[in-house]
């Protein structure tokens, strides 16, 4: 199998290493980006790594930028990769935790979806690129999943599925649910449906009045009746409250990519599978990705769930051309705090709109 992967942050550089550490003979992965000291540097890590663990791996990388198409179609088309793994963004979440006061971080993240162009301007190019060399190549993208494939599906250019968010809870919470039940965790199956809100959320241990849906099972049987759900949603905070839970979203990107690749029926969950909003369970089938459903719940109730979660988390609306209309609440978070102005958001302006922010946002914290 060929992996490419977009950029190397600190969740990408996770992934990487748990790839590369359970990759089979013949595996070739190429790591492109800016910063080819620092992706050199890196990728040595791991091959050392992966060396004393007795395994020869083959690892290049390149020079990639993520504002040229032309550059990553041909980048793409030379490496012909099965996967491409991305979770590029302009800014990330911690960055902005940890550049100003708590208090002005805790303002600033009420803007929650209408950060957007932020993630969906590199996301959106490089779905172009994928686009452009009309190869079929899974993709995996970390950013913003539950927000932004369902954008991206409007124009077919939305990446197989996302990675993390709601995924990170499910085996803590079939733990909780088997120490509540007094159970063994590995009869324990669970289907949860929710926005990525209420991951966010459970970090406080409530699901913070985002809609969501559970069903659970042991040995076949439906035990969700016997479930105190507030209760297992208060243990969740001492695994998912620390910076560490970019672990657990490496291990879904594990789960999720050999669920697309191998003949491995098992039922995993997965954030933005085929451009739909929000996380739901998935399976492979032969036809590719299909959403398993609990008894009770139809396809149509599921989406509907996520779609209330989406627009909770200050998305109103997605018309048919992929155009965001954001709530004038979380749009007014950042007009106020940063002078941006964005409450509608064609594709064909993301890139100078994420511009904008961004310089806005350096503007802001230079202040502070």
């Amino acid at each position: 199998m060929k992996i490419l992967f977009a950029g190397l942050g600190n969740l990408s550089s996770q992934v990487f290493d748990l790839f590369v550490l359970r990759a089979k003979p013949g595996d070739q992965f190429l790591v492109a980006g800016r910063n080819q000291a620092y992706i050199q540097e890196r990728c040595r890590w791991t091959h050392s790594a992966a060396l004393h663990l007795g395994k020869s791996i083959h690892v290049d990388t390149t020079s990639m930028d993520v504002w040229n198409i032309d550059q990553m179609s041909h980048i793409i088309s030379a490496f012909q990769p099965d996967v491409i793994f991305s979770s590029m963004a302009m800014l990330s979440a911690t960055s902005v935790s940890r550049q100003i006061p708590d208090a002005l971080s805790q303002q600033l993240q009420k803007a929650q979806g209408a950060w957007m162009p932020i993630t969906l301007a590199p996301l959106y190019k490089l779905m172009q690129a994928v686009q452009q060399t009309r190869r079929k190549i899974i993709v995996l993208n970390a950013a913003a999943p539950d927000n932004l494939h369902p954008v991206l599906a409007k124009v077919g250019l939305a990446p197989t599925s996302g990675i993390g968010n709601l995924a990170n809870t499910i085996s803590p919470l079939r733990q909780a649910i088997a120490t509540q039940l007094h159970q063994s965790v590995e009869y324990i199956q669970i289907f949860f449906f929710a926005h990525a809100d209420v991951s966010q959320m459970l970090r406080s241990g409530t699901a913070g009045g985002v809609p969501f849906h559970l069903t659970a099972f042991s040995r076949g049987e439906d035990i969700t009746p016997q479930l105190d759900i507030p209760a297992l949603f208060r243990t969740l905070p001492l695994t998912l409250k620390h910076e560490y839970t970019q672990l657990l979203t490496a291990a879904t990107a594990a789960t999720i990519l050999e669920t697309l690749t191998t003949e491995n029926s098992a039922i995993t969950h997965a954030p933005g599978p085929d451009g739909l909003p929000g996380t739901y369970p998935i399976q492979r089938k032969a036809q590719g990705i299909e959403v398993i459903l609990p008894p009770g719940l139809t396809r149509e109730e599921a989406i509907r769930i996520n779609q209330d979660g989406l627009r909770m988390n200050g998305i109103e609306s997605i018309a048919d051309d992929g155009t965001v209309h954001f709530s004038e609440k979380h749009a007014a978070v950042l007009q106020n705090m940063l002078g941006y102005d964005c409450k509608r958001l064609p594709l064909s302006e993301v890139e100078d709109r994420a511009h904008e922010l961004l310089t806005k946002y350096n503007a802001f914290i230079s202040r502070h």
